[in-house]
């Protein structure tokens, strides 16, 4: 695994801050109505993201994930100015602001959404480590799912042709305990996810998914090993949502003291003690820091207030017609 040096805990710091204010913005203008739709924030899994893409080569290596997918893609160089866009629906957005929360794309930067339909996205993880490796490219994708996603049987058909094939990708349960709202326990007879694995002899463990250190570990470790050949791994990350499911779940079914005990292992608490114990930043740079994140928050808000709706006209030219479809026949 690379090194975690001082320069990658003040970039973990200062991207994992963003990424929770970022999102904090988003749940605000959402309440005034100015962000519509559903809107599933990623509060409280940063680290989860910070450790990935630290073991990660940003330049051929592709992520995919479920609806929770608005810092991936920043994470993954996307201008986050053009991810709010999206969110506000506007010309400017990452898909002209068709897409909206729930699909945020970018070939280009290797972010391959965004899905609405939950574990639809297992499959066609596979489906680009199947590309990659047909064309030889020595990438690697992290297919990423919820724990209410690893019910769905796309899962055991992408992890069987995965092993089949030994497809370079890491397969990723971000497990924050409840899918919508319902328990883990309650949907299943063991809480260890990650052991689904084992019935397809896949590489598997489980991960502190609330500590970016111990998620670059093990993320480096499957990593290397679909790069080299050595196939599929799944992993399952222990982590945690501090708001619920959605904007609109009333989490009726978990009491705010359980989030209060969570939230004493906040990753981004986390990494900056580690800042302060080992004098990595003085409390004067640690504040230049935090006006920076302030700034930029502010910056993505404006650019995406102030930029154009998309033209009607956009609606059309997006979907297929096939002008001589042989089987419609117009009535005279």
């Amino acid at each position: 695994m690379k090194e975690v040096t001082k320069e990658v805990y003040l970039k973990w710091y200062e991207d994992m801050l963003f990424w929770r204010k970022f999102e904090d913005k988003l749940a605000a203008v959402y309440i005034q109505q100015k962000v519509r739709g559903f809107l599933h924030l990623y509060n409280g899994q940063e680290a989860v993201l910070a450790g990935a893409l630290h073991a990660m080569d940003l330049s051929k290596d592709k992520m995919i994930t479920a609806y929770r997918n608005h810092v991936q893609p920043i994470g993954m160089g996307v201008d986050p100015k053009r991810v709010m866009a999206e969110l506000y629906g506007k010309a400017t957005g990452t898909s002209q602001g068709l897409g909206g929360s729930m699909h945020i794309f970018s070939k280009e930067k290797g972010f391959y959404g965004g899905h609405g339909i939950v574990g639809g996205q297992i499959p066609l993880g596979a489906g680009i480590a199947f590309a990659d490796k047909y064309f030889k490219r020595e990438a690697v994708t992290l297919c990423y799912m919820g724990d209410g996603a690893v019910r769905q049987g796309t899962l055991h058909e992408a992890f069987n042709l995965a092993m089949l094939w030994q497809l370079p990708v890491v397969f990723v349960c971000e497990n924050n305990g409840y899918a919508m709202g319902t328990s883990v326990a309650r949907t299943a007879h063991t809480t260890d996810i990650w052991k689904l694995g084992l019935g397809y002899d896949m590489p598997c463990g489980p991960v502190d998914g609330m500590n970016p250190v111990k998620v670059a570990e093990a993320m480096s470790e499957a990593i290397e090993r679909a790069r080299s050949g050595g196939g599929p791994t799944f992993l399952e990350m222990k982590t945690y949502r501090y708001r619920g499911h959605s904007m609109s779940d009333a989490q009726h079914y978990r009491t705010k003291d359980e989030v209060e005990e969570y939230k004493k292992i906040d990753p981004i608490t986390q990494v900056l003690d580690v800042i302060k114990d080992k004098k990595y930043a003085t409390d004067e740079e640690i504040k230049v820091i935090d006006k920076r994140v302030k700034d930029l928050v502010k910056e993505c808000e404006k650019f995406a207030e102030e930029s154009p709706y998309p033209d009607k006209n956009v609606m059309y030219d997006v979907v297929y017609e096939q002008k001589d479809y042989p089987f419609i026949q117009h009535k005279l």
